[in-house]
């Protein structure tokens, strides 16, 4: 529904509940007519091969970011990396990240960080845990699992640390109508690892014996761009498959043609990257 150019939901807090709520009953009812089995088996043993592995930074620290959000998103980060750690996925069931995870509220821990809304950076329960859900999904782009619901936000929340990392953000979840979920398309158990120190938060995706490929993220065309006096991030986001055999390249997918808002400050952009 749209109102003078605006969404039913952006008019006022009270429609935007209104919408959220909606948004849950009707997963709930999508859920409950499904004939997906999702997977629930947790165990503390690992399989025994990695097939990929990836890690992100709990905090992080530059201009305009409020540190109380960051502590709060590794705390929040952590509470719901236990619900997910040690997940079995046996072949043909589907996972959930919201099915693990469960609510999000201050009843269960979960402090105010960092959420995104109307393309804007606000305080809300539970802030941070997209980065959670990215972690994981770069897990799974590394592998010959296939991703059968995934949400987008902007790619560029905060300045790159160190050296530009593809895909270092940009899944987007919401209890519980916007999920991420994947599903066990292979014939073997496959199991997800996660766990954080102080400073990073850990994954691992882990399987019964070897996959016959590898995958690999390569991003091209990355620069900055001005438009209508906003800057946006621009690349394209590919994804090879390589036979383990001869590291040959037997496939290469285009995952996402990026165009994110840059959600940071414009100064700390890198001239070289800036394109009129």
């Amino acid at each position: 529904m749209l109102f003078l150019n605006k969404n039913f939901s952006d008019i006022n807090p009270l429609f935007y509940k209104i919408s959220m709520y909606k948004g849950i009953l009707s997963r709930n009812l999508k859920d409950l007519f499904s004939k997906d089995k999702f997977a629930k088996e947790k165990t503390i043993d690992k399989l025994p091969i990695t097939i990929s592995e990836y890690s992100s930074t709990l905090i992080k620290k530059g201009k305009g970011i409020d540190p109380i959000t960051q502590i709060n998103k590794s705390i929040n980060i952590k509470l719901a990396s236990q619900k997910i750690s040690g997940i079995i996925i046996h072949p043909g069931e589907v996972f959930s990240f919201w099915k693990l995870i469960g609510k999000v509220n201050k009843r269960n821990g979960y402090k105010e960080g960092r959420v995104i809304r109307n393309n804007k950076l606000i305080k809300g329960t539970g802030g941070g845990l997209c980065n959670l859900a990215n972690t994981i999904n770069n897990l799974i782009l590394l592998s010959p699992l296939k991703i059968i619901e995934f949400h987008k936000h902007s790619d560029a929340l905060a300045s790159d640390i160190g050296h530009r990392v593809p895909l270092a953000n940009g899944t987007s979840v919401s209890y519980n109508y916007i999920d991420y979920r994947f599903k066990n398309n292979t014939d073997q158990d496959v199991q997800i690892i996660l766990w954080c120190d102080e400073e990073k938060l850990y994954g691992e995706l882990r399987s019964e014996k070897e996959f016959p490929y590898r995958y690999e993220l390569i991003e091209e065309n990355h620069h900055f761009s001005k438009e209508n006096e906003k800057m946006y991030r621009i690349s394209q986001i590919y994804r090879n498959k390589i036979d383990k055999k001869d590291n040959s390249i037997v496939d290469k997918e285009l995952i996402w043609d990026n165009h994110s808002l840059v959600m940071f400050d414009y100064d700390i952009i890198p001239k070289e990257l800036i394109k009129l």
